[in-house]
């Protein structure tokens, strides 16, 4: 019999299963807007209301596999969102029936297919019966870092039977199915490619017109030439545009269409991998400054600013928070 790893991951489980019916949907509807974004829920009504989630927490992303009687989830304009809900949830219908209407289109998904929508605008999703569906919630400025014209890729189909979205596809669904027999290690170093996959599957669904695909290649390249020069000190705009034979000004104005700066999204992909090693078990012994130089930081009181302003704590607080709570799981 396989052995699971010690430091497995600990999803989060709720269900309405153990509520009796009379206050099954009151909790279910304040559980989703807790979760995921506020809403109004209405039961089908063949079948008394019942649904359940399992949450794995996926570095900057979360996965969630759903299953569920019959439901009608409604946002309106105007409701209010948390910050940690600005997101976009990436849907993939395991089976069942599901209707997705956001921004003037609809998409009605058949088992298997994908489809993407924007948590913080208005939308209608319609499952008449039994149904199980996978979400990956990724939040809207990590999702518009990889991916120009992400809002128009909202409540469109994605063909899960060949090309990227075959590839796309199967990859979330087979890191759902072997969740939980990963460390948690293991199952987080899937999360940058998940990203990646994820990005190229919606793109394929982004009508042609929005962004040339020159672009998006020249985005693509950058970022990519970025991601694998991190830790170097000397890396600045001139040099990511020398090396990438394009001018500072055509790169930031690439980098304005997802609704920041060149070096802010060299400032924040460096704070991000200082984030996901302070948290590391591997990493618990190694010197908080030695992490900041690793990653591009020079000055370490400058490192810990930016770290508080980025994620509301000390990197000295977040990385005991973090082994306390690895170590009580």
């Amino acid at each position: 019999m396989d052995t699971l790893p010690p430091d497995r991951n600990a999803p989060i489980f709720l269900s309405t299963e153990q509520l009796p019916m009379h206050q099954r949907h009151d909790w279910l509807q304040h559980i989703i807007s807790q979760e995921y974004t506020h809403v109004a829920i209405k039961a089908g009504r063949d079948k008394p209301l019942f649904n359940e989630m399992t949450i794995y927490p996926w570095q900057e992303l979360r996965l969630s596999a759903i299953r569920s009687n019959g439901i009608t989830i409604q946002r309106q304009a105007g409701e209010c969102c948390k910050v940690s809900q600005d997101a976009y949830f990436a849907v993939i219908l395991l089976s069942g029936q599901y209707l997705l209407e956001q921004n003037g289109r609809e998409v009605f998904l058949q088992p298997g297919e994908m489809t993407l929508y924007d948590a913080t605008r208005p939308h209608r999703i319609h499952c008449p019966g039994v149904f199980s569906k996978l979400i990956v919630s990724i939040p809207r400025p990590l999702l518009r870092s990889h991916l120009s014209g992400v809002e128009h890729c909202t409540a469109r189909s994605i063909n899960p039977q060949h090309g990227i979205g075959a590839i796309g596809t199967n990859f979330i669904r087979s890191a759902a199915q072997y969740a939980d027999s990963l460390s948690t290690p293991q199952f987080n170093s899937l999360a940058p490619q998940a990203l990646e996959l994820l990005a190229a599957t919606l793109a394929s669904a982004r009508p042609e017109h929005i962004h040339g695909r020159n672009r998006s290649t020249s985005l693509y390249r950058v970022r990519q030439f970025i991601e694998e020069h991190l830790g170097d000190h000397e890396l600045d705009s001139n040099r990511i545009a020398t090396a990438n034979k394009l001018s500072t000004r055509y790169i930031n104005s690439l980098f304005a269409d997802e609704g920041h700066s060149l070096m802010r999204y060299v400032w924040q992909r460096r704070l991000e991998k200082c984030r996901q090693a302070l948290q590391h078990p591997a990493q618990h012994g190694q010197p908080i400054a030695n992490i900041a130089w690793q990653w591009g930081f020079s000055d370490q009181a400058h490192f810990s600013r930016c770290f508080k302003q980025a994620f509301g704590m000390s990197p000295r607080t977040y990385r005991n928070l973090a082994h306390h709570s690895s170590s009580t799981t």
